[in-house]
């Protein structure tokens, strides 16, 4: 009977560590369509691996950071992208470096990274910096004065920015918990999407009259 017991509480701790670690990982791209065939597939979840005995320092730097990107855009900021993509050494270790640089008044418009939380330290100059939490949250706006030294976090998928307010370009760096976070910015999503979402639909959305959303889409096309 002892024996029984015994038996039936090893099943059961047996189920209970299966149920724990059983789940899927974090996707690393926006979509991973099952296929029954696997000659006709082309992507995984990540990157495939090198043998191990092939990695050479090469695969695990990059090297270019110390230079400012190029702010002559419409938004007046730069995001240089250190992922996966850029060093082949961060497959599988779930982090990845962004610098961001900001002409005077320049913004990293709003936007949301569905794969990482963001933390971001500021360098120079002077950031306003926040997040919106979600609709069970009340959409409660999260936002800080940030000067050099200043840390702030953007949790996983929440809509967020940074303006900076002041009259000298700023400069900043941020760690993300993915190799490769992705990255939505609202309004291009939104007015700019190939095939463009229906106007009526937008202007019902966002409360606006049809021809004003039919002049964003026009702005955002390409």
């Amino acid at each position: 009977m002892k024996v029984s017991k015994c038996l039936i509480l090893i099943t059961l701790s047996a189920l209970v560590i299966s149920f724990a670690k059983a789940y899927d990982p974090s996707p690393l791209q926006d979509f991973c369509v099952a296929i029954d065939d696997p000659k006709n597939g082309v992507f995984v979840n990540g990157k495939f691996c090198k043998d191990p005995k092939q990695a050479k320092p090469e695969d695990f730097f990059f090297s270019g950071l110390n230079k400012a990107g190029n702010t002559d855009n419409d938004v007046k900021s730069n995001v240089t992208t250190v992922n996966v993509d850029q060093i082949p050494g961060l497959n599988t270790m779930g982090i990845s470096l962004v610098r961001i640089d900001y002409a005077p008044y320049g913004q990293n418009p709003p936007h949301t990274h569905p794969r990482a939380t963001e933390i971001l330290v500021l360098l120079e100059g002077t950031l306003y910096v926040g997040f919106v939490s979600s609709n069970q949250d009340n959409n409660r706006l999260f936002a800080k004065m940030l000067h050099p030294g200043d840390v702030f976090v953007f949790p996983i998928g929440m809509i967020h920015f940074q303006v900076n307010i002041g009259k000298t370009p700023a400069v900043a760096f941020a760690g993300l918990s993915s190799q490769n976070a992705g990255v939505i910015t609202i309004a291009d999503t939104v007015f700019g999407s190939t095939p463009p979402i229906n106007p009526e639909i937008l202007a019902q959305a966002f409360k606006l009259d049809v021809n004003v959303v039919k002049d964003l889409e026009a702005k955002f096309k390409n």
